[in-house]
């Protein structure tokens, strides 16, 4: 697992030792950020389930102004910890021990809102949806942002979008899809 472009561009990332942790393989992650393009520089973003911190550390590569990292396991805060440091992005970026649900609405009442929300659960576990759902009642996105959610092609959840945002595009590349998700008239 790389850093794909950008000032961590070839940095080989830490890799988990079991299989608790499933990191985005870099075929999808290449084709996330291509699709993402430009609006990750200067973005603030959140990496949720953060895992080995992939997501969230190819972003601040790419450009983005701060990254808030969020996994409730200790030893991928631990391993997500060791990969910021050896991007040397200490500085921008921020990790919480937490529960996704209970982060989102801990970052909510502080006032936090964010450009781009990588939401990459471990899947078939209802966790995008109980996400999606979390977000309607507490927004973090800003006016235009975009949350981006991977997740198996199993785990249905267009029903799961809350009233007010909208799904824009869906890629699948085998078992695993890419949604994308903004505010209803963002676009």
């Amino acid at each position: 697992m790389r850093i794909i472009t950008g000032k961590a561009r070839g940095l080989h990332l830490n890799v988990p030792k079991n299989y608790d942790v499933r990191p985005t393989a870099d075929r999808v992650k290449e084709s996330l950020f291509n699709i993402i393009g430009n609006r990750v520089a200067g973005a603030v973003v959140l990496d949720l389930f953060a895992g080995s911190g992939n997501l969230g550390l190819e972003s601040w590569s790419r450009g983005a102004r701060f990254v808030q990292f969020v996994d409730n396991s200790r030893e991928s805060l631990k391993l997500t910890g060791s990969n910021i440091q050896k991007c040397r992005a200490e500085a921008d970026c921020r990790m919480l021990k937490h529960d996704a649900e209970a982060a989102v609405e801990l970052m909510y009442r502080q006032g936090q809102r964010f450009d781009l929300v990588f939401v990459d659960p471990p899947y078939n576990k209802g966790w995008v949806q109980k996400i999606l759902k979390k977000m309607g009642k507490c927004p973090l996105l800003s006016g235009d942002g975009w949350l981006v959610a991977e997740h198996s092609m199993h785990d249905g959840i267009a029903e799961a979008v809350p009233e007010g945002y909208e799904i824009f595009r869906s890629q699948q590349y085998g078992e695993t899809v890419l949604t994308f998700i903004r505010q209803k008239g963002s676009g």
